[in-house]
């Protein structure tokens, strides 16, 4: 892999009932605004991507979510995912054809890892995100299923290693430890991903202040890192952190 492509940024998007929520360790949430505004919003301030979960993915959310990404497709002129709910290859073309450029699947891969499989031989790698929600237990990361309610008998590393065999053309690494609390990335866990796997690693949960985004990338050895409250609420204006990194001596886009 090149390591020496530009760094991402990407603002994340949490989605539930059509408005932008974010909450601490997966609970806890309260609204953030209309997802397709701070969607062109993050797009015009310089974000290099971004990323829309639907997080209660019913049949009933589904088709309000996909009806939300065609309005994002018009608004903005980056490349972005969408996740939540995700199960079947009608799903992933339902959103590539609203307008998204990748899919990120999480839970369903996990019940059935043949979807990886299938999403990348019919839509190509580039297209599929594998998204893992672990939390360091004990000795070891165990991933979860639905929005880190439910433990499986998966561990990070081993499951990783297989999503990319089937096809994934990256991992988005969620730690279940860090996320919403601020304190920085999961960086070590980030760098043994980094070092075991070839495709890109995207880094998600403890982003509280610009060092944080440093470190993901210099420790955590991450291709990109994603955040949502810092950026929501205005805590870190993307090119200030942008212009930071640089000043740091990482490759970003500005």
């Amino acid at each position: 892999m090149n390591k020496g492509l530009a760094k991402r940024i990407i603002p994340c998007l949490d989605v539930k009932d059509g408005q932008t929520v974010k909450g601490v360790n997966f609970v806890g949430l309260r609204q953030a605004g209309d997802p397709v505004e701070l969607g062109k919003a993050y797009s015009d301030a310089g974000a290099d991507e971004l990323v829309f979960l639907d997080i209660t993915a019913s049949h009933e959310g589904r088709k309000t979510f996909a009806e939300m990404v065609t309005r994002v497709a018009a608004e903005i002129n980056i490349p972005f995912t969408v996740g939540g709910g995700i199960n079947q290859l009608q799903d992933v073309e339902n959103l590539l054809y609203a307008g998204a450029d990748k899919i990120s699947v999480n839970s369903s891969a996990i019940r059935n890892p043949l979807l990886i499989e299938e999403i990348a031989t019919r839509f190509g790698s580039q297209v599929c995100v594998v998204a893992i929600d672990a939390r360091f237990e004990g000795n070891e990361w165990r991933c979860y299923l639905n929005g880190g309610r439910v433990p499986t008998d998966r561990l990070l590393f081993e499951w990783a290693k297989e999503a990319q065999e089937r096809g994934a053309g990256e991992i988005l690494f969620t730690s279940m430890n860090h996320d919403g609390v601020k304190t920085g990335y999961a960086n070590d866990a980030l760098a043994a991903l980094s070092d075991s796997l070839s495709i890109p690693i995207i880094a998600s949960g403890g982003a509280g202040k610009m060092e944080h985004f440093r470190d993901a990338f210099t420790i955590g050895k991450a291709d990109a890192a994603l955040a949502a409250s810092v950026f929501h609420f205005g805590e870190i204006p993307i090119m200030e952190l942008k212009e930071y990194l640089r000043k740091e001596h990482i490759n970003v886009r500005i």
